[in-house]
């Protein structure tokens, strides 16, 4: 049985994902901050159905060497990690004129950097052994942009350069390394935004409704199976139609 880690893996995508991971038979790690008491434990809750199939284990995406003793950590209690989905993510929204320094290095830090520091510390291994599957949740305002979001934008924009330059330097590994863009979907995040706002986005996609967060899963199960091996250094927009390119 594969061993999946999902970073961010107790929020809403998050949580959806691991569960999509293991009903395909995967055995999941949900790694987020443990100082989130009370999501844990509504995770746990959530996820109990699974049994032994979904665990939680603590991390910090933003510390290189905390996620070196995680990745040791996890290989030592349920074997390597064959399977990476960077979704771990946090947004400080502000116009530039009025960002503080530490809304943008915060971002980075969690966004793109934590996304390098995990994937430093597996694929070595997984290029060794001939198999891996690496998924990293940009955003459509990754390919877009959006106001007051320059942070945030430019942390999902690195993570699609991320994808694939790294796609390129492990093919030949057996490792496959993709990007997936989601829209507008229903999150906490999105449902905090106010009525009025979401439904002037709501109205600016062509399917006209925000999107599942399963929507998402399956689409990070589909390029994390075993028989995805020939997609590599893609992006896959699941955005309803908001944003379109050839």
């Amino acid at each position: 049985m594969r061993l999946a880690v999902v970073t961010g893996g107790i929020g809403g995508l998050g949580t959806e994902i691991c569960k999509y991971l293991a009903r395909a038979g995967r055995r999941v790690v949900a790694a987020d901050l443990a100082a989130r008491t009370e999501r844990v434990d509504a995770f746990k809750s959530e996820v109990a159905s699974f049994g032994d199939l979904i665990s939680f284990e603590p991390i910090n995406v933003a510390e290189y060497d905390d996620c070196a003793a995680f990745a040791e950590r996890i290989e030592a209690k349920y074997g390597p990690i064959e399977i990476l989905v960077n979704a771990a993510g946090i947004t400080r929204d502000s116009t530039i004129r009025k960002m503080a320094k530490n809304q943008w290095i915060d971002v980075l830090r969690v966004n793109l950097d934590g996304a390098f520091n995990l994937t430093r510390h597996v694929i070595d291994s997984m290029c060794e052994r001939g198999f891996g599957r690496i998924v990293n949740i940009s955003s459509v305002n990754g390919q877009t942009g959006q106001f007051g979001q320059t942070n945030y934008s430019a942390s999902k924009a690195g993570l699609l350069g991320f994808t694939m330059a790294l796609a390129r330097e492990v093919a030949r590994k057996g490792v496959t390394v993709n990007a997936v863009s989601p829209g507008y979907c229903r999150t906490a995040l999105v449902e905090a935004i106010p009525e009025a706002i979401r439904n002037q986005i709501i109205a600016s996609i062509p399917v006209g409704r925000i999107g599942e967060p399963s929507e998402i899963a399956r689409t990070v199960e589909f390029l994390t199976a075993d028989d995805a091996g020939f997609i590599t250094g893609a992006n896959i927009p699941v955005n309803g139609g908001y944003f379109m390119a050839a």
